[in-house]
């Protein structure tokens, strides 16, 4: 009964962050299968527990068998981050005097520095003409198909959003007199982001075309799928950038996904001398360490042209 009771919690806990903090159903899920995931081991482990008995010592034991079994330290952080907002919101509700997670320490994540993609490579995609082809082979088709994917790539490198960011953008979100797109980030937070002109000019002969080459379309969103009309699905967008990417040998990177190019804009306007929290408000960082990465990637590119132009280097 005891863990009925703690299943039953951890649904009020994910009703809390779904209603009134207004986490994505994504996150939600993934708390709730962490919750879940550490309730069954402490079942298996030690038998029926209250919430007030859950120690320290449990959620150690629970993280060491994770690594054990080979989970990395971000996944592992991800899950101590879990248990970090449960345990607070049991405080919160007066059903724990003091969280066990006070003595709890996250591994440490060695930081890798994000992958992004040359200027170079991004010129190929926006000159729509292939790099890898003896003649001019142009990347996008001129069809209704070809102009949206073409589309999917300058709105991803040239606004830095995420992929949800970018399914769920709306027609009326395009704001043309003030040359800027509004955007739906995490946690339901609105961020403008300036676009170009010749952006504007693409977006608004997509609408036109959506409108001639589609009998019906889903109302109000930016981005449909080419055949159906429907808003586009984050897999879909996925093995669109993948495929151009590859087949056209735009990088070298190992993995190709949307992110990447989110990265990559990043990147480009930290090489280029764009202030840091500038970069943030553009990306929708929430805190300026998430962002501080990218000053990596400009002392890299640093050392390349030192290495370069320097005699002796």
């Amino acid at each position: 009964m005891l863990n009925e009771a703690l299943y039953s919690l951890a649904e009020r806990f994910i009703s809390y962050i779904q209603l009134e903090k207004r986490y994505s159903a994504h996150t939600c899920t993934a708390y709730r299968n962490d919750l879940f995931q550490f309730f069954d081991y402490v079942t298996l482990s030690y038998g029926s527990t209250p919430v007030g008995d859950l120690s320290h010592i449990m959620i150690r034991s629970w993280l060491a068998k994770l690594m054990e079994d080979a989970m990395t330290a971000k996944s592992v952080n991800r899950k101590i981050s879990t248990l970090k907002s449960f345990f607070k919101f049991c405080l919160r509700q007066g059903l724990i005097k003091q969280s066990p997670m006070i003595k709890v320490i996250a591994p440490k994540i060695s930081r890798r520095l994000p992958g992004y993609i040359e200027e170079k490579g991004m010129q190929a995609l926006e000159d729509n003409v292939s790099p890898v082809s003896v003649t001019a082979l142009h990347i996008f088709a001129n069809d209704f198909e070809g102009i949206t994917h073409r589309l999917i790539f300058e709105i991803f490198y040239q606004t830095g959003i995420r992929l949800s960011e970018l399914i769920a953008l709306q027609e009326f979100r395009v704001d043309e007199g003030n040359k800027s797109v509004k955007v739906m980030g995490k946690g339901g937070k609105e961020r403008i982001i300036p676009v170009s002109p010749e952006l504007l000019a693409q977006m608004r002969a997509y609408m036109d075309e959506k409108r001639r080459c589609l009998e019906e379309f889903e109302s109000g969103v930016l981005l449909v799928h080419p055949q159906s009309g429907r808003r586009l699905y984050p897999k879909y967008v996925y093995l669109t950038v993948r495929k151009y990417l590859t087949e056209h040998q735009i990088t070298t990177l190992k993995k190709k996904s949307p992110h990447i190019l989110r990265h990559t804009f990043a990147t480009h306007l930290a090489n280029n001398g764009a202030d840091l929290n500038a970069i943030k408000e553009l990306l929708g960082h929430s805190s300026l360490a998430a962002t501080q990465v990218y000053t990596h990637n400009t002392i890299e590119q640093l050392k390349k042209v030192y290495k370069q132009a320097h005699p002796k280097a």
